[in-house]
């Protein structure tokens, strides 16, 4: 015996049955931010082995070249100032590079088992999604950043709470432009090994160019010219000016040590490089968010 459902039944039934879809705006938006900030931090708790073995090579840096080289490099530090003290600064932000960038090859990994699509497929704008992202990877980035920053002593210098507190804020300012560097890169690439491919690349030069195992002035022309293009030079110059600033040292070696960023002579104050690292990562993440506009 045949059923006849009539236009009225029909429109009963699809209400009956259709799915609630909750309206977008700034409250779901916060709430998918807060959710992908917690889920970079659950990862990252789970991953002890990457926890570790991201510490691996700051260390080395600090104790085995730091140690090695000091006997050479000491001899042109004034009395007082050791080797470690010098490259301390930018073995700080050295711990949080490899951190931040890496961070960000999840999306890589989530697209190649299609968990990215059922993100972006979210009744939330995919600006709360990238946003989410960078503060959870600046987040565990810091954290990472918080080990060698524990090991100060160890490199002469003084556990002071001002200077920490400057240093931590240095540390979550770059951490979030490099994670939204990563993010912005892993944008674009749909398969991990590439991904680790350009990020190595590029990030021991980003490194070596800093000016974290050299100071920046008597440096030729070509070296400098680089230095100066290197976001990160922006960051290691004003940690390395904190960290200096709480040493008894005189103002001409403070003046040779650390010397600041310059611009044809020009010296660049520590606000004024802080506001260019701050611009540079609002600046990627923007054009990480329009990437993601794109993505299907």
């Amino acid at each position: 015996m045949a059923i006849e459902v009539t236009e009225l039944d029909s429109e009963r039934l699809t209400e009956a049955i259709r799915v609630a879809v909750p309206d977008r705006g700034l409250r779901q938006d916060l709430r998918a931010v807060s959710i992908v900030w917690r889920r970079e931090l659950l990862r990252f708790k789970s991953d002890r082995l990457r926890a570790i073995t991201s510490l691996v090579q700051p260390v080395l840096f600090l104790f085995v070249l730091g140690t090695g080289l000091s006997t050479l490099a000491n001899r042109g530090m004034p009395a007082g100032i050791d080797f470690r003290t010098f490259i301390y600064p930018g073995v700080l932000a050295m711990s949080v590079l490899f951190t931040a960038i890496f961070a960000a090859a999840s999306i890589v990994w989530d697209r190649e088992f299609g968990f990215l699509r059922e993100m972006l497929v979210a009744p939330v704008s995919r600006s709360a999604l990238v946003l989410g992202k960078c503060l959870g990877g600046a987040t565990v980035a810091t954290c990472q950043g918080l080990v060698i920053l524990a090991l100060a002593g160890f490199a002469h210098v003084p556990y002071n709470l001002g200077l920490f507190l400057t240093l931590i804020g240095e540390l979550l300012l770059l951490s979030f432009t490099l994670t939204a560097f990563g993010v912005m890169v892993a944008a674009q690439i749909k398969q991990i090994q590439a991904f680790m491919a350009v990020t190595q690349m590029m990030v021991m030069p980003l490194f070596f160019l800093s000016g974290a195992l050299y100071p920046l002035n008597g440096l030729p022309a070509w070296l400098t010219v680089l230095t100066r293009l290197d976001p990160l030079t922006y960051i290691v110059s004003p940690m390395r000016h904190a960290v200096f600033s709480h040493l008894n040292m005189a103002p001409a070696a403070l003046a040779v040590l650390s010397p600041g960023v310059t611009w044809n002579g020009w010296l660049v104050p520590i606000g004024v490089s802080l506001g260019l690292v701050a611009v540079m990562g609002a600046a990627l993440l923007g054009i990480a968010i329009l990437q993601f506009q794109r993505t299907e």
